[in-house]
């Protein structure tokens, strides 16, 4: 058996049997954000 968690019936935004909420990706990319816009607050830069 595989140690993959690639599953070829899942691997598409089209049709992957509910797998995937584009609806999330809004939060996530908020939720990922945070980081910078608190870092930016005080003043750090990312390069």
């Amino acid at each position: 058996p595989s140690n993959s968690l690639f599953d070829m019936n899942i691997a598409t935004f089209e049709d992957d049997q509910g797998a995937y909420n584009q609806q999330d990706a809004e939060g996530f990319i908020k939720l990922n954000a945070l980081r910078m816009r608190i870092a930016a607050k005080k003043g750090l830069t990312f390069v």
